[in-house]
């Protein structure tokens, strides 16, 4: 069967202007209000409860004498290990931690969209088909008259419905700009997630290379031992020394190889902590040693007011706290009526090739306002609630800001420190060497106990573990004033 429709247009049929019309001029005041919002402006508070400072405490005193710029996203590119670029570049790409929070930011972009959509009408559509059939009492003689049934009827209903609720008090807009901001604060999330997963790796692998560099002085300090011990083996079967040192050589002997053992159980485990910041599995990783780098470069830490703008968990704070803001606003506007509009409108009739002539037409309008009379109290409590959550929001705000000052306080003040010991431990690691070589001469000389030569070998090797342990912990104060001044995330 052909549809060919009887006027211009199916929905200019719904509603003719004179029908429209009056609802409109009804409610139009209402209309007006929509544009109004209540509840509070967001400001941004003062990021510290007292005046910040112009300039960080522990830069005083002190200049960093490999200083660099910090690059934009790839801040690790500043070490220069071509080896820790490739893992770097794989943390926010595989890492699963940082997945997660892009799913959360992807969750938190699809409620914007989904609290965007309600300050829209829904219009919703149906078509309804009956079949049914009636019968009729005939003109038959007594009750013996025949009934005569008429025939099935086919009713054809299409329809459609649209309803709008009204921002009248800008509870929908509280709603969406709440949405809004949560979905920048998971932003922020994720970048902060990202950020402390490569400085995580960043750490690891300088721990990871700092085995490697302990790994070749126990490898020396096996070889010198041996060779000590092969020494004191010859000159007591030579009859020149007692048993005695022979143990004293053999104890230090396997001392040392008992502690480079044990170093490659620590590398492997930094190794396995490696592959799963990079989204692997332990087996599928390995890293070819090589040497700590002895160069430690160093940020330019700038003045505190910039802390603000580069750190993400900073940024995550103040858009939550302004996203508490708006729930109060969202509290507020739920004190006040609510007012939705609806339509309804189509045809009715039991032929398809005639179901939309206008004799066949229905519609309706409504518009239904409701507000809450008496709750003892709960919506009141709820805007209480709603202060308080977004008060708590300015104190972690707050804290948050202050935690990343005391950050940068601290690794400035530890590569201050590191700066000085660094040099003190290079000087006691070649006297230590000179005392070591000077000593053997003199017990193979017969001019001192073999016990002199323990304790020179033993100073040297805990002077080269300290030497090491600083170099390690002033690329570790990098790393840390890195992440603490925000890495190469831009607001």
């Amino acid at each position: 069967m052909k549809f060919v429709p009887t006027n211009k247009s199916f929905f200019a049929s719904f509603f003719s202007k004179k029908e429209v019309l009056p609802l409109f001029v009804n409610f139009w005041p209402v209309l007006m209000l929509a544009g109004c919002s209540v509840g509070p402006h967001y400001r941004l508070p003062a990021p510290t409860p007292n005046p910040g400072p112009d300039a960080f405490k522990e830069l005083k005193g002190w200049k960093a004498a490999d200083s660099v710029a910090l690059p934009s996203g790839s801040w690790w590119e500043i070490y220069n290990d071509p080896g820790l670029d490739a893992l770097e570049q794989k943390v926010a790409i595989s890492n699963q931690t940082v997945a997660e929070d892009e799913a959360n930011y992807r969750y938190a972009q699809a409620l914007v969209t989904e609290a965007r959509a309600n300050l829209f009408p829904i219009l919703s559509g149906s078509f309804d088909a009956s079949r049914s059939q009636s019968a009729r009492i005939g003109g038959g003689a007594g009750f013996g008259g025949a009934g005569v049934s008429n025939g099935p009827t086919t009713t054809l209903t299409p329809e459609l419905s649209a309803s709008w609720t009204l921002d009248i008090w800008g509870q929908i807009r509280h709603e969406v700009e709440e949405a809004k901001q949560n979905a920048q604060a998971d932003k922020a999330d994720l970048a902060y997630a990202t950020l402390v997963a490569q400085a995580t790796l960043a750490t690891d692998y300088f721990e990871l290379r700092s085995s490697d560099s302990l790994r070749d002085i126990y490898r020396q300090t096996v070889a010198a031992d041996q060779a000590s011990y092969n020494i004191t083996r010859n000159q007591y079967n030579a009859g020149i020394v007692t048993s005695a040192d022979m143990v004293t050589a053999q104890a230090q002997l396997d001392a040392a190889r008992a502690s480079l053992a044990g170093v490659e159980q620590v590398r492997a485990m930094y190794e396995h902590a490696i592959a799963v910041l990079t989204g692997d599995v332990p087996a599928a990783v390995t890293i070819p040693p090589a040497s700590l780098a002895a160069t430690v470069p160093v940020v330019p830490a700038g003045v505190p007011s910039e802390l603000l703008e580069r750190r993400p968990d900073i940024a995550a704070a103040e858009h939550a706290m302004h996203a508490e803001n708006e729930a109060i606003g969202v509290a507020v506007a739920a004190l006040y009526p609510t007012l939705t509009l609806s339509a309804d409108g189509g045809f009715t009739g039991n032929a398809l090739n005639n179901l939309f002539n206008v004799a066949n037409r229905f519609w309706s309008l409504g518009a239904n306002s409701s507000v809450t009379i008496f709750d003892s109290g709960a919506q009141g409590a709820a805007v209480d609630a709603a202060r308080a959550q977004y008060d708590g929001a300015v104190a972690t705000y707050r804290e948050t800001v202050l935690t990343a000052f005391q950050g940068v306080e601290d690794q400035l003040a530890a590569l201050h420190a590191l700066q000085n010991e660094i040099a003190l431990d290079d000087q006691a690691v070649r006297d230590a060497q000179r005392a070591v070589t000077v000593t053997l001469n003199q017990y193979k000389a017969g001019t001192v106990a073999y016990t002199s030569v323990v304790t020179e070998q033993d100073t040297l090797l805990g002077d080269q573990q300290a030497q090491l342990s600083t170099q390690t912990s002033q690329l570790e104060a990098s790393v840390t004033l890195v992440e603490d001044l925000g890495g190469g995330w831009e607001k």
